[in-house]
């Protein structure tokens, strides 16, 4: 264990060394102007769709929720609307979309070649911007049925509360909510593996990356929670900002999540280099060299 905490000193170190909140500001706008176009183009297709027990509009009822007032009835109001070029906009939208989430893992995975030492021209451009849209998928598919279950996550825990025994409820209760951050926990530490993994030049082994990811996880859900608790509870954004302050909030989250998954990177780059000395020397690695 002594030597778990020198890698994570010794990663901390280095991730000032190579620019790490100059990355992940870098990684936190490109996510932002991914973010919204995308919000804009799940929301023009959810408001045709009318509210129902339908999984779509349950989706879109939840959604309703956490829009401003009476933005779903706006957008279907301009929908309806023979003056309103919806695949346009949609058309514009995925656009931006893509081309913020190219520039989102470009910035990410610069970050991770600062983290092993690499150098530039290991990868041509066009390289890098193909892996990079191949990313793209690789992280939204598992962060979207996550997602699912974390927006359906209320009734289904209503569901089985109501179908439950009485003596049973508090039990199942405390079951669902293990299995809900469970899984939020895993899908997260999955993502973060497979952009160790495929967004740098080394194709490291599975198992070299997951200390990385744990540690990144570990750092990335008691911050988002103590963010979470700050901006409800201590700081009213909207005081300040307006109608723009869910747009900060998400911004300052964002660059959050990017500093956890560089340091994480960060983390992955020293163990990787530790076994390249010990490879270099003859030595034989310590048992616990890669435990988290």
């Amino acid at each position: 264990m002594p030597s778990i905490f020198v890698h994570i000193r010794k990663a901390i170190l280095l991730a000032m060394d190579h620019d790490l909140f100059g990355v992940a500001k870098a990684a936190a706008y490109s996510g932002m102007l991914f973010s919204f176009p995308a919000i804009l183009v799940l929301t023009t297709l959810l408001a045709r769709v009318p509210e129902g027990t339908s999984i779509v509009g349950e989706v879109r009822s939840s959604l309703d929720q956490f829009l401003p007032a009476g933005s779903m009835d706006v957008l279907q109001s301009a929908l309806e609307s023979k003056h309103f070029y919806s695949a346009k906009v949609l058309l514009s939208a995925t656009s931006l979309s893509i081309f913020a989430g190219l520039g989102l893992m470009l910035s990410l995975m610069e970050g991770f070649r600062r983290a092993y030492q690499l150098p530039r021209g290991e990868w041509s451009y066009g390289q890098r911007v193909v892996r990079a849209f191949l990313l793209v998928p690789i992280v939204l598919i598992p962060l979207w049925l996550a997602s699912l279950l974390l927006v359906f996550g209320q009734q289904i825990e209503g569901w089985m509360i109501n179908n439950a025994d009485h003596e049973l409820r508090r039990v199942v209760l405390v079951f669902w909510r293990m299995v809900r951050w469970g899984l939020a926990f895993a899908t997260s530490a999955t993502v973060l593996a497979a952009l160790y993994h495929f967004g740098t030049r080394r194709g490291e082994h599975w198992k070299w990356v997951i200390p990385g990811a744990l540690a990144a996880t570990a750092v990335w859900f008691p911050a988002t929670l103590l963010f979470g608790w700050y901006v409800t509870r201590v700081a009213d954004y909207s005081m300040f900002y307006g109608s723009f302050a869910a747009g900060i909030a998400t911004l300052v989250w964002l660059y959050i999540t990017s500093l956890s998954a560089l340091l994480g990177a960060e983390l992955n780059g020293v163990l990787f280099r530790g076994r390249q000395d010990r490879q270099s020397t003859g030595a034989p690695p310590p048992p616990v060299a890669t435990r988290i």
